[in-house]
């Protein structure tokens, strides 16, 4: 069943004014990934940016929802039911405030951690049964508004760790659908962000 294709969506917000917000580093690993499969985005159905090509030998659908975030679940149910793909051939690539800041973690199922783009992936899927790739951005300082925080941009010393750190997350999503999940968490969830080996 390996060459099946696999929808992967990187969650953010639309626009320029977004593009750089920690919310949007499901975004970031999509442009990774895009070009490591030197393809490029194009509007397409489903209010969605899309590209298609090969991703570790097997075939690929690439999303940015052109939603804003809340709104994310229509464009992913709509292209998971235009290539009639289960929850089982979608990865959802996210920002993840439980996490600290580089660190990625792999998971299948489970709730949506007050994000609303995956609370909406959830509702309009009917399942919570796809595939999570979640990339640390760390709580907010002090008492600032985690809704706050989510919507600036990373300080300038995490702007110089993130090419390496996004890049890992789009070899998680590699690994991921090559090898499965658990060779994936064994390979990626290590001590901190800068660790690959299995723990």
């Amino acid at each position: 069943m390996t060459a099946e294709r696999w929808l992967i969506v990187g969650l953010g917000n639309p626009g320029p004014g977004y593009a750089n917000n920690r919310h949007n580093a499901g975004c970031m690993v999509a442009d990774v990934l895009a070009a490591r499969m030197v393809v490029t985005f194009r509007a397409g159905k489903f209010l969605a940016a899309v590209a298609d090509g090969r991703l570790a030998g097997l075939p690929v659908t690439l999303a940015k929802p052109l939603t804003f975030m809340n709104l994310s679940g229509g464009p992913v149910a709509g292209l998971g039911g235009f290539y009639k793909l289960p929850a089982g051939q979608i990865v959802v690539m996210h920002d993840e405030l439980d996490l600290p800041f580089g660190t990625i973690r792999l998971k299948r199922g489970g709730g949506d951690s007050g994000h609303n783009g995956l609370r909406s992936v959830t509702a309009s899927l009917g399942t919570r049964e796809y595939y999570r790739v979640r990339f640390g951005i760390g709580r907010p300082p002090g008492r600032m508004d985690p809704a706050a925080f989510v919507l600036r941009d990373f300080a300038k010393p995490e702007r110089g760790e993130l090419p390496l750190l996004l890049d890992q997350a789009a070899d998680a999503v590699e690994v991921l659908i090559s090898k499965g999940l658990a060779v994936a968490q064994n390979a990626f969830h290590g001590a901190g962000p800068a660790e690959t080996a299995g723990s």
